[in-house]
């Protein structure tokens, strides 16, 4: 971006950058991974660690065909850059000068990759272990240790870049509205499918805990009176 649209950006109102559908899957992959790891180690919680686990996998699916037909600024094609180019903004970031991206920038488009194809993963040898036996165990708990050695990277990287930009990075994620220029913002706010997301998974997770001897509740309880035991990871 050159210095006469950094100043553009600069003086300028907020445009809607993120879709209610993004911004919605965002915290509830948030919430979800959360809280399959606090409940990984308690047994009298395994319906509702893989109930989370399950929603991390169905979250996960879900982005990635958002960031296929999505609106501009959740596409893969918007964000996703090589090592080069994620290289140059953390060398940037380092000496206090980060380009400014009104979208993800090239190194948070990696992580956000790499985030998907964790949680895709980890959540899919949990289930795995619970249907399979435990020999995906070990896998599974690994994947879930990078994925959150990676959120907690993510969340640095975030507080370092709302210092250096001066934008509040987290409001950002809740408006879905971050400093642009209007020509660059603009983009549908897909309220009605974002509402529809999160009715879908507060939906499941009730049905789900309200009828624990079916679906998922058996797959707890199986596991359970088989012994499997405590340790099934830290997450999804």
């Amino acid at each position: 971006m050159n210095d006469s649209s950094l100043s553009r950006v600069a003086s300028g109102g907020k445009v809607l950058v993120w879709d209610l559908p993004v911004r919605v899957f965002h915290w509830l992959l948030a919430a979800s991974f959360a809280g399959a790891w606090l409940t990984a180690e308690h047994e009298r919680w395994r319906l509702l660690h893989i109930t989370f686990g399950c929603t991390v996998l169905a979250l996960a699916v879900l982005r990635l065909v958002w960031g296929i037909v999505g609106s501009p600024h959740a596409r893969f094609a918007a964000f996703v850059r090589g090592p080069r180019a994620a290289a140059s903004y953390l060398g940037g970031l380092a000496r206090g000068r980060p380009q400014h991206y009104l979208g993800h920038n090239p190194a948070g488009g990696l992580a956000i990759v790499a985030l998907l194809a964790l949680a895709i993963t980890a959540a899919a040898t949990g289930l795995a272990t619970y249907t399979l036996g435990d020999a995906w165990k070990e896998v599974h708990e690994t994947l879930a240790n990078v994925m959150l050695a990676l959120v907690g990277v993510h969340v640095a990287a975030v507080i370092a870049s709302c210092w250096l930009h001066r934008e509040n990075l987290v409001a950002a994620m809740f408006t879905g509205r971050k400093r642009g220029v209007p020509e660059r913002g603009g983009a549908r706010p897909w309220r009605g499918l974002g509402i529809a997301l999160l009715a879908a998974v507060l939906g499941f997770w009730g049905w789900q805990l309200s009828h624990p001897a079916n679906g998922l509740g058996a797959i707890a309880a199986a596991e359970t009176q088989g012994g499997h035991g405590g340790a099934d990871d830290g997450d999804d």
